[in-house]
């Protein structure tokens, strides 16, 4: 017997039926013995409707009454599954962020979880029900309802979970665990059975979806165990689990995943002066304009000049390059260049702490296949590559390959 938290995802609570399924997979765990707490996000596209009526009427609308529109979708679907629960028999009590005193920040739209009162939580339990919690919402110390941004679903349950002291925090979605790589790519690609905080975090922020960043972060944190499992499969088998504990079976998997990203460009600024605050000066306006700017290269300056390269996000694209050519003239660049045709892959493992030759090994392969890389940024735990976005799926086909991801460990 034990405390679990479980979260299921929009498309798991998609229409009334999907919502019995939970109902009746959550009546499973509930006979085993287990006490049971579960946080739902709004059903498949009730959010962007919410969002999209409220755009109706104002153009940019006041983040604190957006907050209060959108949490409705939670409230919603946590209606629904204690309905389902109580209609096949078993006792459920349905809590909204507010209600359960799911504290947070006064950044509407962005807000972050200070601290939940659980104690009421802790009474249903001991009377024998499941509580279910609406997932993403808040309220800030005035009272005014607050969102977590999207994605936010993730970070409640683990919250939830690190106040409780849950065994485990279930994370059920429309995939059957963390992939060695996106199997739509990669049809070889492999289950993970385990997989650690830090290449979790990695992966998340490198362009795999499978999980919120910030809530792989709060279970770091507070070392609340998070398994991912699929909401379509009867048979849930064992998910992958994301693990604090690292044991010596994890030094002999080199590189655990590949992940990538397509939403990149990068500017190249030609002929820049090579003197103290040049990099500040490009990207000073940058960041002034809240566009957040990943790898950055500086050349060795050479008869006194450099260049200086960067990549953002393609939807900022034609933006940072506006800001630029006001700051070209200034500055006293040659030239800028830019490409919005190209994508980030990136290699991940613990491992790699321990291992020489990651890189040389992800060069080489590259370069055997013709495959230019543009720039490359690493850490201790990752090597990350800018290609031409055409030579992506190659490039991740035969990097799998290459790690031997495609085989047990």
């Amino acid at each position: 017997m034990a405390l679990i938290v479980q979260k299921y995802g929009g498309t798991s609570v998609g229409t009334t039926e999907r919502i019995k399924n939970v109902a009746r997979r959550v009546a499973r765990w509930k006979a085993q013995g287990h006490d049971v707490v579960v946080v739902v996000s709004a059903m498949s596209g009730e959010t962007n409707r919410l969002i999209a009526l409220a755009q109706e009427i104002q153009a940019h609308p006041d983040p604190r009454e957006l907050d209060v529109v959108v949490s409705t979708g939670e409230q919603v679907t946590i209606g629904l599954l204690a309905m389902a629960l109580q209609e096949i028999g078993v006792p459920a009590h349905s809590y909204c962020g507010w209600q359960v005193r799911v504290t947070t920040d006064s950044a509407h739209g962005k807000a972050r979880i200070q601290s939940i009162d659980e104690e009421e939580i802790r009474a249903d339990l001991a009377a024998g029900k499941v509580v279910i919690v609406a997932g993403f919402q808040g309220v800030d110390e005035l009272g005014h309802i607050t969102t977590l941004g999207r994605g936010g679903s993730d970070t409640s349950a683990v919250a939830l979970a690190a106040a409780l002291n849950a065994e485990e925090c279930q994370i059920y979605t429309d995939v059957d665990g963390v992939y060695t790589t996106d199997p739509r790519v990669v049809p070889e690609a492999r289950r993970l059975k385990t997989i650690t905080f830090e290449e979790m975090i990695e992966m998340a922020s490198l362009g795999s979806k499978v999980l919120q960043i910030r809530s792989v972060e709060f279970a770091g944190k507070y070392q609340v165990r998070l398994r991912v499992l699929s909401s379509f499969d009867e048979d849930e088998g064992e998910g992958t689990l994301i693990t604090f504990e690292e044991d010596e079976n994890m030094e002999k998997a080199v590189v655990a995943g590949i992940a990538f990203d397509r939403n990149e460009a990068r500017i190249n600024v030609k002929g820049v002066p090579d003197k103290p605050g040049i990099a500040y000066q490009i990207l000073g306006p940058i960041a002034d304009a809240n566009i957040e700017v990943d790898m950055i290269i500086q050349n060795v300056g050479e008869n006194g000049t450099t260049d200086f390269s960067f990549t953002v996000p393609r939807g900022e694209f034609k933006r940072s390059l506006a800001i630029l050519r006001d700051v070209q003239e200034h500055i006293g660049a040659a030239k800028i260049d830019a490409d919005d045709k190209v994508a980030k892959l990136s290699i991940v493992g613990v491992g790699m702490r321990s291992h020489c030759g990651v890189a040389s090994t992800m060069f080489r392969t590259l370069a055997e296949e013709g495959i230019n890389i543009q720039m490359i940024s690493t850490s201790e735990i990752k090597v990350s590559v800018l290609v031409d976005e055409k030579y992506l799926e190659l490039a991740v086909r035969v990097l799998h390959k290459a790690f031997s991801l495609d085989q047990e460990d």
